[in-house]
């Protein structure tokens, strides 16, 4: 080997090495800011401070919120045992001021308030214009899920109903979770703390309802 193939080699390994580095440290500075982002501390006008986390989990909370308080409404009409009728009400009268407390969280904060299926303006038979969208978010039924809940026959309603809001909870949880470790808003955290309480004790009910 000539010293001036060795020399060139030399020289196109030190340049990869280099552009190795430098792509490395991009990313680290890219992973850096990410960081940065979603726990930097926000102080809104009325004087709340947040994190992205916490708009995060309202933000997504409510859609998900919203979702099964209509699940609740489909089942108006229907017989049901009491157990789960008792049970439909607690997570509406529970759920339906949640959703407006996160809205004023998100009004206060100057976020978007995403729009639901409790909406009047946007609901399309009990549905959530692209619910589909939603399948990243644990937990939410898929607008095809809505449907065949929307359709079943009695004799098959409440048991199909307890399976998907079980799955639904579970998702809840998971979310709420997400809050208590990476939010910072006192209040988001204490609802998410809540949440994680009621839906562990109501997915054990309707264990035993099913």
């Amino acid at each position: 080997m000539t010293s001036t193939t060795r020399m060139t080699r030399m020289t196109l390994a030190g340049g990869a090495a280099l552009a190795l580095a430098l792509s490395l440290s991009a990313c680290s500075d890219d992973s850096s800011q990410d960081a940065d982002r979603s726990t930097s501390v926000t102080t809104a006008s009325d004087g709340s401070e947040f994190n992205q986390a916490d708009v995060d989990f309202a933000t997504r909370m409510i859609p998900h919120h919203a979702q099964a308080v209509q699940m609740v409404v489909m089942a108006q009409g229907r017989p049901l045992s009491t157990g789960v009728a008792e049970l439909m009400d607690d997570i509406r009268n529970a759920q339906v001021p949640e959703i407006e407390t996160m809205a004023d969280w998100l009004v206060a904060w100057d976020e978007p308030v995403p729009e639901t299926s409790l909406d009047h303006s946007n609901a399309e038979n009990g549905q959530m214009p692209g619910m589909d969208d939603m399948g990243d978010m644990v937990g939410m039924m898929s607008e095809g899920q809505m449907d065949d809940l929307d359709s079943a026959a009695d004799s098959g309603f409440e048991a199909m109903w307890l399976e998907m809001m079980e799955e639904h909870h579970d998702g809840a949880i998971t979310m709420a979770k997400q809050e208590i470790s990476d939010g910072h808003n006192p209040d988001a955290i204490a609802l998410a703390e809540d949440i994680v309480t009621s839906q562990t004790a109501e997915i054990a009910l309707m264990e035993e309802l099913r």
